[in-house]
């Protein structure tokens, strides 16, 4: 691909595939919710890939795409989301999101292959937004992104419901992520969840999401 050629939607979708990552807004949070499989076409790569990264004190975000490139858009936002901070102008969750589209929007002929929810809570409370790989950006209730994301979709507009609690969503996305497993190749291994509120980031420990799977299971 050379520089002043943009990747064709097939292309896009082809290193889009391979993963599994949800995200959903409450009434007093967000929580994110992903697999751990990495994948390099019918190779399970990584069992223990990580694939929710906290970039501030309430803000993370989930990576689906290549792992280099999405590495290297957490390392450019952890520092810019710091500098916001030392200059005591820390970001909105929208504020944020609005600067991870414009860095993809700037790649846009030579894009970063990666798609990204951002979470998180400010003062306006939780929010979560979708980006695509050239920087198209927008609020949803509900996210997910990757090969399993059809599996997860269905789970999670089943049982999602306006002002339902963090704890109701962690077993919602919990049960999402450990549905798109049993259905979709791509995705496997560990589960891992983490909850945004007022009083921070919280990743929850490899009991308590067993706790809940088993809950499914009685």
């Amino acid at each position: 691909m050379t520089n002043d050629q943009t990747l064709s939607h097939e292309q896009v979708e082809k290193y889009l595939k391979g993963t599994t990552t949800v995200g959903i807004s409450c009434k007093d949070g967000i929580v994110l919710a992903s697999d751990s499989r990495a994948t390099m076409g019918y190779l399970i790569s990584d069992k223990e890939a990580q694939k929710i990264y906290q970039v501030d004190e309430r803000l993370a975000i989930t990576t689906a795409g290549l792992v280099g490139d999405n590495q290297s858009l957490i390392r450019i936002m952890r520092a810019q989301l710091a500098l916001a901070r030392m200059e005591e102008k820390p970001l909105t969750v929208k504020a944020a999101s609005t600067l991870l589209s414009n860095i993809l929007h700037s790649r846009r002929y030579n894009p970063f292959l990666a798609q990204l929810i951002v979470g998180g809570f400010d003062e306006a409370g939780g929010h979560i937004f979708e980006l695509d790989p050239v920087g198209g950006m927008s609020e949803k209730k509900v996210s997910s992104t990757g090969s399993g994301s059809p599996v997860a979709y269905g789970v999670m507009e089943t049982g999602y419901k306006e002002n339902m609690s963090v704890q109701e969503g962690t077993d919602l996305v919990t049960r999402a992520i450990h549905s798109a497993k049993e259905r979709d190749a791509g995705t496997g291994n560990r589960i891992e969840v983490v909850t945004i509120t007022d009083k921070g980031f919280k990743k929850l420990t490899e009991d308590q999401i067993k706790k809940i799977v088993e809950g499914f299971k009685a």
